[in-house]
Formats: structure tokens, C-alpha cells, sequence
């Protein structure tokens, strides 16, 4: 299971409160302000997909 932020559901114009949230610092913001999962950092645990309020993190 891999988790990744939908682009077309987050509306990339503020500073992404799942930063915080991440306990391995997994997420990042590119440059035009999407939210980005580390892949290799991130441990599955799942806190982004349950806080995110825009529900635009999805696993597969």
C-alpha cells in the first residue's frame, strides 16, 4: 500500500497541515504547492489519511 496525495481533490493553496502530522517527515510541499508523500520515508501508518481534511490522500 502505497499512499500519495490526489491532486484534483487538494487545493495546493496553503501550507499543508499534514507536514506536522507525519511522524517521519515524509510530506513536503513542491514548488507549485502540492503535497508530496516520501515513498521511501514514509511508514504506512496512515495519520495523513485520517487527518487530511480535504480527504485528497489515497492509497493503493
Amino acid at each position: 500500500m502505497h499512499y500519495f496525495i490526489d491532486p484534483a481533490v487538494c487545493p495546493q493553496n496553503h501550507v499543508c497541515p499534514l507536514i506536522a502530522i507525519c511522524p517521519v517527515n515524509a510530506i513536503h510541499q513542491n514548488k507549485d504547492g502540492l503535497p508530496v508523500i516520501d515513498d521511501e520515508k514514509c511508514i504506512r501508518c496512515g495519520k495523513c489519511a485520517k487527518r487530511c481534511p480535504m480527504h485528497a490522500v489515497v492509497n493503493r
